[in-house]
């Protein structure tokens, strides 16, 4: 399984401290169908821990990836609990656009928006 995490995902990530490795576990656990809810249009809702917290107090990221028939996984956005409960319909519509873009993308498409820097790879070694 390969993981990913856009450029905005990355910087909020970073500012809330939320480790890498903690985002590689998520992923895994989603990927075995441990995920909060499916949303549809290949968006699910996974639940990550705040340091030293539990899952019910942290934060809320949005995954896009196929439940079957797919080895990638990527990040597209997140937020605290405390700060909203939900996105919005109209987020939900944005990120399953962009989400069916990048789960058909060629390991081409891939590479090049890992060159521009759209989106960055986790060392994962699932």
């Amino acid at each position: 399984m390969r993981v990913f995490k856009g450029k905005q995902f990355s910087r909020w990530a970073a500012a809330e401290g939320i480790s890498e490795a903690d985002l590689c576990q998520a992923a895994g656990e989603a990927f075995a169908g441990q995920f909060e809810a499916d949303l549809g249009g290949y968006l699910f809702k996974k639940r990550i821990s705040r340091s030293g917290g539990g899952k019910s107090g942290g934060y809320r990221t949005i995954l896009g990836f196929r439940k079957a028939n797919s080895e990638r996984i990527f990040y597209l956005y997140g937020f605290p609990k405390n700060v909203r409960a939900n996105i919005t319909a109209r987020e939900q519509t944005a990120l399953a656009t962009n989400a069916a873009f990048l789960t058909g993308s060629t390991d081409d498409q891939i590479d090049a928006l890992k060159l521009k820097g759209t989106i960055i790879e986790l060392e994962c070694g699932i």
